[in-house]
């Protein structure tokens, strides 16, 4: 039986997933690529999990990098499908979930590590982050995303910057750039991302599923972001969550939302 790389914690519905290979800097490798997206799956359909954070144990790394050894003497058939199964597998899977996943970023965030924030829903930086894409001093290119998910967040000036210099940023400069939503002292790290997922958690469930699914719908090729908007919009007036929400505005109570 293979090693839990990943600890999960659940506390009144917020699902804190914790990658544990603190002795290689919580580098991704191909178990924890699977025992993380096997995590984020089952989260899926447990109704006790409405938001999911995740971070790397320690306060050194979030995740510092894909595990170059695993890989360093791959060909190109090989390193494009190394590409193609970690973005179906792990990285795709986070930024689709139907449930908001936050990045609780501590320290370094490289590589395939800050792909992996980036493919979360909201990024949150202890004031010791620093992230970058270093894949070019390797003499390949970020692979998991990163090409695509960093223009997306801070623009295509500061992308090609960051990916053609390799060089890392700061906390503070990664909130300037809007890679990051909030930059906080270590010690607060997690705990700011639990008040940030008990916010999230008091509107409805389907609502923050259809939420996703409009935003993410504007950058799939082919798809008009607006026509997708209108039509989860609409979607949104059968849905039971709707009908308790007007309900409770109208009534001036709290809703109870059912996710349905």
């Amino acid at each position: 039986m293979s090693q839990s790389l990943i600890h999960s914690t659940l506390n009144e519905g917020v699902l804190t997933l914790t990658i544990s290979r603190p002795e290689a800097l919580n580098a991704l490798n191909a178990e924890v690529i699977s025992q993380l997206s096997d995590a984020i799956e089952s989260a899926q359909s447990a109704p006790d999990v409405r938001i999911i954070v995740l971070t790397g144990s320690g306060e050194k790394a979030f995740v510092a990098g894909a595990d170059i050894k695993e890989f360093a003497d791959f060909n190109a058939k090989q390193g494009k499908e190394l590409a193609q199964r970690g973005q179906d597998q792990l990285f795709n899977r986070v930024e689709r979930s139907t449930k908001p996943v936050i990045a609780a970023v501590n320290g370094f965030a490289l590589g395939g590590g800050l792909e992996l924030a980036m493919a979360c829903h909201v990024r949150i930086a202890s004031d010791n982050a620093r992230m970058g894409l270093p894949e070019v001093s390797l003499g390949v290119i970020p692979g998991y995303g990163g090409t695509q998910r960093l223009p997306q967040l801070v623009g295509k000036g500061k992308a090609m910057e960051m990916i053609l210099t390799g060089g890392m940023i700061n906390a503070e400069d990664g909130l300037a750039c809007g890679l990051v939503n909030a930059v906080v002292p270590t010690e607060e790290l997690l705990a700011t991302a639990d008040a940030m997922a008990r916010k999230m958690m008091k509107n409805s469930p389907r609502a923050l599923q259809t939420a996703i699914q409009a935003v993410l719908a504007g950058y799939e090729e082919g798809i008009n972001g607006f026509d997708a908007e209108i039509s989860c919009f609409g979607a949104s007036f059968e849905t039971e969550d709707f009908k308790e929400g007007t309900s409770a505005f109208i009534e001036k109570r709290k809703p109870q939302f059912s996710g349905k």
